[in-house]
C-alpha cells in the first residue's frame, strides 16, 4: 500500500505542526465509506443524496495513520462546522487522501452533484422509432418472407 508523509510547520497554526503519515485505502474500505454516506431510491436506484463532506472527512481519517502526539486531527474536527480544521489544511488533507485513495474527479463530481444534473444513460438511437410506432406495421410486398417448404428441392436453389 502506498503511503505519503507530510511535514507541517506553523502555517496552519502551531497545534497542527508535526509529521503526518497517510496510507492508501483498500477498494473495499473506500467503497464502504462512500456507500455509508450515499442514499439511493429503493425502487429506481437513482442517487437521492450524498454527503460529500462526510465522505471526504472519513476518507482522510481512515487514511491518516500517524500524526503528532497531541493528535490535532480527529474525525469530529474534520466534520465540525465550528472549531474544525482550517480550510487550507482541510484542502491539503483532501488532496493527499484523494491522490492516495484514487477518488477521481468524475467520482467527486458524481458524489457532489445533484442526481438529475447528469444522466449517464444514453438514449438508444432506435428508441424514438420504437416509441413512435403504432404497433406492428403491415409488411410491404418486397419484404414478404418466402414460404418454407419441406421438399428436398427447396435446398437446391
Amino acid at each position: 500500500m502506498r503511503t505519503e508523509k507530510l511535514e507541517i510547520g506553523t502555517e496552519y497554526g502551531s497545534e497542527y505542526s508535526g509529521r503526518y503519515v497517510f496510507q492508501e485505502l483498500t477498494w473495499a474500505k473506500r467503497s464502504r465509506i462512500i456507500q455509508k454516506h450515499t442514499r439511493y431510491h429503493t425502487t429506481t436506484g437513482q442517487l437521492l443524496s450524498s454527503d460529500f463532506i462526510a465522505i471526504q472527512a472519513e476518507t482522510i481519517w481512515a487514511s491518516l495513520k500517524e500524526q503528532p502526539p497531541n493528535q490535532p486531527i480527529t474525525l469530529e474536527r474534520l466534520l465540525a462546522e465550528e472549531n474544525g480544521v482550517p480550510i487550507p489544511l482541510g484542502e491539503l488533507l483532501s488532496k493527499i487522501a484523494n491522490n492516495l485513495c484514487a477518488l477521481t474527479r468524475e467520482e467527486t463530481a458524481f458524489l457532489s452533484a445533484p442526481s438529475d444534473a447528469r444522466n449517464p444513460t444514453q438514449q438508444s438511437p432506435t428508441s424514438d422509432c420504437a416509441r413512435n410506432s403504432g404497433g406492428p406495421q403491415p409488411n410491404s410486398q418486397g419484404n414478404q418472407p418466402e414460404p418454407s417448404t419441406n421438399s428436398p428441392s427447396s435446398s437446391t436453389r
